[in-house]
């Protein structure tokens, strides 16, 4: 039995018979007679029971026509959806963002996305690296921006910026007076005889930071280790320590003059990452997403928003 084989059946049982489902489906009523005596010959039982006055569903054909009916329903909703796939994009996108990301790119996507994609509702999910890659690996989210590059089996990385990262301190700190001038550049190495305030070991910038001082042969150790990057700013601007975020992610604060900040000699740069699933297919809706979000980024670094990142593709 195929679909078109159910249609008729169920065009039959609601017609009452295979005369008038024969002018209902503008089909020969022979051939519509010879459709149902195969579909009895295939499944060994009569379906219809026919008086003069037309025809009736057998036990059988009852249960053939409860199924038909919601086969045929989700036959044609599915022929709905891929008719509609290349039309608008429409439908729900699940994007997990880094927190130093979303609060450069968050409000800017999200308006980008309400002009160009009204009919997508875009939800944005903020947490730490770490977490959002585990939101990647679950399928709680569609796509996600890391810092990383992923190696999973099921995901995809793309390379689309970089950005520099700046240590960055207390606006005065009497204890400190061997760093140089706020904006001047300092060694990579100077972190280790720094009281730092970091992610916890697994978060993306703290591996990148523990990966850079083992280069330099050198060894971080956390006075406070803490998974916010808006509590790190905190404790920093109150004298607790020192950290290292990126530059976009502490411009307000040096401009107000609450913290200090130092660029890296030579430059400490990190990658963002597209990643996105590979072993299902991307909707139209998430799609349109992820070229909203590459072109969004491409603004915020033409502009300046994004400070201290250049795009490393094209968006």
């Amino acid at each position: 039995m195929d679909v078109r084989q159910l249609r008729y059946f169920v065009a039959i049982v609601e017609s009452g018979s295979i005369s008038r489902a024969s002018g209902r489906l503008n089909i020969a009523q022979p051939s519509l007679s010879l459709h149902v005596r195969n579909m009895e010959a295939d499944l060994g039982v009569p379906l219809l029971f026919r008086t003069a006055q037309g025809v009736q569903p057998t036990e059988a054909g009852e249960i053939l026509l409860r199924n038909a009916r919601a086969i045929v329903a989700q036959f044609e909703e599915a022929e709905r959806e891929i008719r509609g796939s290349g039309a608008e994009p429409a439908g729900e996108v699940r994007l997990g963002l880094p927190s130093s990301i979303a609060q450069v790119l968050g409000v800017p996507l999200v308006m980008a996305a309400q002009e160009r994609l009204p009919k997508v509702k875009l939800r944005i999910a903020e947490a730490m690296s770490g977490y959002v890659l585990d939101w990647l690996r679950l399928g709680r989210v569609d796509l996600g921006l890391l810092y990383a590059f992923v190696e999973d089996r099921g995901l995809r990385s793309i390379g689309l910026l970089s950005e520099t990262l700046h240590l960055f301190g207390p606006a005065s700190d009497p204890d400190t007076a061997a760093l140089p001038a706020s904006g001047s550049p300092v060694p990579a190495s100077l972190l280790a005889g720094l009281p730092l305030i970091l992610p916890s070991p697994g978060h993306g910038l703290r591996d990148l930071l523990d990966e850079r001082a083992a280069a330099d042969g050198t060894r971080l150790s956390a006075a406070i280790e803490i998974d916010a990057y808006g509590a790190i700013k905190s404790l920093v601007e109150k004298g607790l320590g020192y950290s290292v975020l990126p530059a976009h992610a502490i411009r307000r604060e040096t401009e107000r003059g609450v913290i200090r900040a130092w660029p890296f000699m030579p430059a400490f740069l990190r990658t963002v990452h597209l990643v996105e699933p590979i072993d299902r297919p991307l909707s139209h809706a998430v799609q349109a997403v992820e070229k909203l979000c590459r072109e969004t980024l491409r603004d915020l670094v033409r502009s300046g928003e994004w400070s201290g990142a250049q795009m490393r593709v094209s968006g």
